[in-house]
């Protein structure tokens, strides 16, 4: 390795040809990076105290021995982009001028942007990848773009020049501050070192590296020029493309932390997908089945991803449930997608089936927000839910393991469902837009787009309800506003909201365009209905209800069935309290009737079990364990030995070592001063398990 410190113009006027070799990310910078980079240049051109502005690195391998090789840019290719595109803007504002010495619009082509003596693409100095080349190149020879071009390279380009054109032709501080640009010039050498490694540990200014780019850069970067070139070509560039320009630099990282969850099993943390693929990827498995496989499965699981994340399905039916998932937000559910999607191409799930299947996870999230259920847990439900499907019976399995899942993470039935959608705040629910149109759309052929509509309270939202409201409510008035204001039973849409007003439920109705005439279904009834009061929004709030029952289904299995599905319990011996000898008397069951009271009370979905050497207690499996002792009670707690917090240094590791009970945290318990203390370390056994530790 060798570095440098050049002038950032000296070094592009020395460069033969900077090349981003296929493998590197598309230009991503934004206005915001340029305008920052445009700012520093006029404060140093303009201020003659300032030597110079440093503006990172540039890092590159020899692409040849030959004299006058292109150099393969490893980083920096944002800068140098930027730069590029803001000379070029100022080469067409110069002109025939020579504002500044050096910098005549010939001068600045011929020195910065081109080689005036070479022909075809060997006459620039800086050749992108993909749309940004076609575009970047379009713009140097001022001929048409290409009809997909690059909306970063265009738009900054715009940016520049809108700039240089409020200078009013006074560009002496924007010369004098491109002069002023240093950079550190790093010369690789591919023989003895790793580019890939310094890659990794590079921390440049711009815009971040995402998990997309280093994972594409390993799988790329070691390999030949010309297996580069046809898996990019092949795998990687359709990709890019069926993501599109937006959403691949916002979306393809989720799509990879979804595909290596359904992949492994385990769900990465968002900032470690990078560091999850290299384990994944060298692991024996892929490693024998070689690159160019692994880069095939990502193109076809990508796919895949983009039917159900960004509307490139074509079947009509399965758009419509895909689009529902997008407005309720279930990206936790892209994992187990992902597979029901390989499993329906490879006809081991039938097209109906695996419509079902999404409306059945579309079923499950809503009703578990209707009924306020935390969603701390559904990751880790949807991330292992594949575990128990029997994919000859896939449909089935599928409802059964919905029907199966503990309290916690349960699949809310109709009476808890029905209970819950009438008194929830359905007007603050996260997506309003979403089930209103479900419910309103609901058999009909023809669907009505609730954004030609807005949501109507038919009892009005004003804190200041007018006499004629409270009349009609009652002499309870406030309590009924107050309890019933946003609820199912109260909220309908309509297209004239400004109309309505506050004007009171009769006139609501006879105006022209009124609930009588109404041509929506959820306002079917609403004629009819002689006044608006606690009993007619009840009463409509049954109804609807009903029909969101009707909507958002409960899995339907016999009994028999989902019985084969349960899992077996080992046959033998039960144990209870009396056959632990250290809780027949004394301090152990002081401490331990205390401790158990205080776990009992964590969550309602804890149980408690006796076993032979000590007494477990589980939501989903057991997250701590009690071994009775003669004086005290010895726990281990379900966690890794590194998550723990525990600030007074109680727990001890035993990783590795032989005890009973589950996991590598064990601690004592042998006074009731600690109780409140132990039990917190507890709590965070089981959130952990719940999925509030991730």
């Amino acid at each position: 390795m060798i570095a440098q410190q050049e002038h950032l113009l000296t070094f592009l006027k020395n460069a033969p040809q900077l090349i981003i070799p296929i493998y590197q990310r598309m230009y991503s910078w934004t206005e915001q990076e340029c305008s920052q980079l445009w700012n520093d240049i006029i404060r140093v051109g303009s201020n003659e105290e300032i030597g110079t502005h440093f503006v990172g690195s540039v890092v590159y391998i020899q692409n040849s021995v030959a004299r006058n090789a292109p150099l393969l840019v490893i980083d920096g290719q944002q800068r140098l982009t930027t730069i590029t595109l803001l000379l070029e803007a100022l080469a067409r504002n110069i002109a025939e001028a020579e504002p500044s010495d050096g910098f005549s619009e010939e001068q600045i082509r011929s020195y910065y942007l081109t080689n005036p003596f070479e022909k075809e693409e060997n006459k620039y100095k800086l050749i992108l990848t993909q749309t940004d080349k076609d575009t970047l190149i379009s713009l140097l020879r001022s001929s048409p773009l290409p009809a997909e071009n690059s909306l970063r390279v265009m738009g900054n380009f715009e940016f520049f020049n809108k700039r240089i054109k409020t200078l009013n032709g006074d560009i002496e501080h924007l010369c004098k501050g491109l002069e002023k640009l240093q950079l550190v010039e790093v010369a690789l050498d591919k023989a003895h070192d790793n580019p890939q490694l310094i890659f990794e540990s590079m921390n440049s200014t711009g815009r971040e590296l995402s998990q997309a780019d280093l994972i594409r850069n390993f799988i790329l970067m070691g390999l030949e020029p010309e297996i580069q070139t046809n898996l990019y070509n092949d795998y990687w560039r359709p990709m890019e493309v069926n993501f599109g320009q937006e959403a691949y630099g916002a979306q393809f990282d989720s799509f990879m932390r979804h595909y290596l969850t359904y992949k492994t099993g385990s769900i990465p943390n968002v900032s470690a997908v990078y560091e999850a693929f290299k384990a994944y990827f060298r692991t024996p498995d892929i490693q024998r089945a070689g690159v160019e496989e692994v880069v095939k499965d990502l193109n076809t699981f990508a796919d895949y991803y983009c039917r159900m994340a960004l509307g490139r399905e074509q079947d009509k039916k399965l758009a419509e449930a895909f689009h529902d998932l997008r407005e309720l937000k279930i990206e936790v559910a892209y994992p187990l997608l992902l597979e029901f999607y390989a499993d329906h191409v490879a006809e081991a799930l039938t097209l109906d089936e695996f419509e079902s299947a999404v409306r059945m996870i579309e079923s499950y999230v809503f009703r578990r927000s209707a009924c306020a259920i935390p969603t701390n847990s559904m990751n880790k439900t949807f991330a292992n839910f594949n575990k128990g499907l029997k994919k000859d019976r896939y449909l089935e399995s599928i409802a059964a393991n919905f029907l199966l899942l503990p309290s916690y993470r349960r699949f809310p039935a109709d009476e808890e469902f029905n209970r819950e959608i009438k008194v929830r705040d359905l007007y603050n629910f996260r997506n309003k837009s979403y089930w209103l149109r479900r419910m309103e759309n609901d058999g009909r052929r023809e669907r009505v787009s609730v954004n030609d509509y807005t949501i109507e309270h038919i009892m009005p939202q004003n804190k200041n309800v007018p006499q004629h409201w409270r009349d009609e409510l009652g002499a309870d008035w406030k309590r009924v506003h107050d309890t019933w204001l946003h609820t199912l039973g109260n909220l309908t849409l309509t297209g004239y909201n400004s109309e309505y007003s506050d004007n009171s439920f009769t006139d609501k109705k006879g105006m022209e365009g009124g609930f009588a005439v109404s041509p929506l279904k959820l306002n079917e009834g609403l004629g009819s209905t002689t006044e608006w009061n606690e009993e007619s929004i009840k009463k409509r709030a049954d109804k609807l209800a009903l029909k969101a029952i009707d909507i958002w289904n409960f899995p339907s299995l016999d009994e028999d069935i989902l019985d084969a599905y349960r899992p077996t319990t080992q046959e033998g011996k039960t144990y209870s309290i009396d056959d632990h000898e250290y809780l027949s008397g004394g301090d152990s069951r002081i401490l331990f009737d205390k401790l158990r009271t205080e776990v009992l009370a964590l969550n309602p979905c804890v149980s408690e079990d006796f076993l032979k050497l000590y007494v477990a207690y589980k939501a989903e499996t057991n997250f701590v364990d009690v071994v009775p002792q003669k004086s005290r009670l010895r726990l281990s707690l379900n966690m890794k030995f590194h998550e723990i917090q525990d600030p007074r240094g109680l727990c001890r590791d035993i990783t590795n070592v032989g005890r009973w009970g589950n996991g590598d945290v064990e601690v004592g318990l042998e006074s009731l001063d600690d109780l409140q203390y132990v039990v917190g370390l507890i709590r965070q056994a089981l959130e952990k398990q719940l999925g509030n530790g991730d």
